[in-house]
């Protein structure tokens, strides 16, 4: 009996210590999942924060700055204009539509050359982005904003003047194309003045689809030997699947000399 109790108390110690082990090898392996799970959860809080700053915050502030300088462009056109203000005659027989006056048209710009603003009142009364040759992202796209495809016309020309910006990241200047209403204003500003075009309809296509840059773009519904502006982008947005274009029709052309045209305050619903 003795010896059996001696045996049975040496079983029970080793018992305790193999326990005690196990607890603290369990404690050990708890906190490093702990640790490993906390430095994972940060981790991706850094990502998150670094994607929306990417995708939305950097958009905002870049849009932003890209206002401004296209603002202080405008200004500065304003400033070289040269031309005096139209007279009005004591006793007109007729009041001109701003249809009726001829657009001046530029020459084509080279690759990065700044030749125009876009502003569209559905976007806000502060958008206004500048407008450059070539439609390479490094070129344009990603450091000016908004790029004229080569070849295609210009704005108040006969044929199709062609575009194409961002929906996402470096400003984002098309980002809301999907949000454009039949008869929106769509004005290029030049340091000439101010081309008015008319929204009509948007149409997805796939990336090969080179014909939207036709003289009359294909599948927009205009007719032949006109002036139309078409717009191209990104679909959906964060992908390269499709393109989304918009299509508009030319409506007139405002010399700088008689001011602003009123598509740029009016006609805007919400």
């Amino acid at each position: 009996m003795l010896c059996q109790t001696r045996s049975v108390g040496g079983d029970v110690n080793s018992s305790t210590r193999a326990d005690s082990r196990g607890r603290r090898s369990g404690r050990r392996t708890t906190s490093f999942f702990g640790v490993l799970g906390e430095v994972l959860i940060t981790v991706g809080a850094v990502t998150l924060l670094y994607v929306a700053w990417q995708m939305w915050i950097g958009d905002m502030i870049s849009g932003a700055q890209n206002n401004a300088v296209a603002a202080a462009l405008s200004q500065e056109w304003e400033q070289k204009a040269s031309t005096p203000a139209p007279t009005v005659s004591a006793t007109p027989t007729s009041t001109p539509t701003p249809s009726a006056v001829a657009p001046i048209v530029l020459p084509q710009p080279a690759d990065t050359e700044v030749f125009g603003i876009m502003r569209i009142p559905r976007f806000g009364s502060d958008y206004a982005v500048k407008m450059a040759g070539g439609v390479t992202r490094s070129g344009t796209l990603d450091t000016i904003g908004i790029g004229h495809y080569p070849d295609t016309a210009m704005p108040g020309a006969t044929g199709n003047v062609a575009f194409a910006a961002h929906r996402t990241t470096f400003g984002a200047p098309f980002s809301r194309i999907a949000d454009l209403h039949i008869g929106d204003a769509i004005v290029i500003e030049t340091q000439d003045g101010w081309y008015t075009y008319r929204f009509r309809t948007l149409e997805y296509v796939k990336p090969t689809a080179v014909d939207v840059l036709l003289p009359v773009p294909q599948g927009s519904g205009l007719e032949a030997n006109g002036k139309y502006l078409t717009m191209t982008s990104c679909s959906p947005k964060f992908s390269m699947t499709e393109r989304i274009v918009g299509y508009s029709a030319f409506e007139s052309f405002t010399p700088r000399a008689a001011g602003p045209p009123a598509a740029l305050t009016q006609g805007v619903a919400s």
